[in-house]
């Protein structure tokens, strides 16, 4: 089985590690986008979203709301999201 290129070279895939995604626009911000991914101890793949907007001391996070049986089927359900579900999920956390 070929290695996934996202986790290529970690040694630990229990440690979280942050991936970019392309930013979202909120008003006349543009949003930066991360996800943190880690396998849980059960097997799962998990992950959670972090916005952070311009000049923010710390960033926005949703608990772990993404989660596939491998981590193939988590990062499907990141490349299922689209702008306006990011908005949302931002607009719930800011306000």
């Amino acid at each position: 089985m070929p290695a996934n290129p996202v986790r290529y070279g970690l040694s630990n895939p229990n440690e979280p590690s942050l991936h970019d995604l392309p930013p979202v626009r909120y008003g006349a911000a543009l949003i930066a986008v991360q996800v943190e991914v880690r396998r849980a101890e059960d097997g799962t793949w998990r992950g959670r979203l972090l916005f952070v907007p311009p000049d923010a001391p710390a960033p926005a996070a949703t608990g772990e709301i993404l989660c596939g049986a491998t981590e193939n089927e988590l990062w499907e359900s990141v490349r299922d999201l689209r702008d306006h579900h990011l908005r949302d999920l931002y607009r719930s956390l800011a306000e």
